[in-house]
C-alpha cells in the first residue's frame, strides 16, 4: 500500500513540474514580447511582434548566444567563471612570491590600482 502512495506522489511532483514550467515559459515570452514591443518600435523604429515571435526571438537568441547557463545551479557551482578561476587558483598557489608581486603589478598597469587582500597586505596586523 505504501509503495502506491509513493508513486503517486512522484507523478503529482512531476505534473507539478511540468505545469510549472509551462506558465514560466509562458510568462517569458510574455515578458520578452512585453519588453520588446515596449522599447524597440520607440527606439529604432521596428515593428512589434507577436507572442510567437517573441518565443521564436527567445530561442533564437539561446540557440546564437548560449544564455541560460546556470539556470538551476547555485553560484556554489562556480558559474561562468568557475574553470577559469580554479586554473587561476592553480597557477596563483605554484607562483613565487616575486611572480606574484609582478602579476600584481601588471593587473596594476592594465586595470588601475587595487587593494590587497588583507592577509596579504604589507602592513596588515598579523594575529
Amino acid at each position: 500500500m505504501r509503495h502506491g502512495h509513493m508513486k503517486g506522489m512522484w507523478v503529482r511532483r512531476g505534473v507539478g513540474i511540468g505545469v510549472a514550467v509551462l506558465v514560466a515559459a509562458f510568462v517569458v515570452g510574455a515578458v520578452v514580447m512585453w519588453l520588446w514591443n515596449w522599447l524597440m518600435p520607440a527606439l529604432f523604429g521596428v515593428p512589434v511582434i507577436g507572442y510567437w515571435q517573441a518565443v521564436g526571438l527567445l530561442v533564437l537568441s539561446k540557440l546564437l548566444l548560449g544564455g541560460f547557463r546556470g539556470f538551476g545551479r547555485g553560484r556554489g557551482h562556480g558559474g561562468h567563471f568557475g574553470p577559469w578561476r580554479a586554473r587561476m587558483a592553480e597557477r596563483w598557489a605554484t607562483m613565487s612570491e616575486e611572480e606574484r608581486a609582478e602579476f600584481r603589478a601588471g593587473m596594476r598597469r592594465r586595470c588601475g590600482p587595487f587593494s590587497e587582500p588583507p592577509s596579504e597586505a604589507p602592513d596588515a596586523p598579523k594575529s
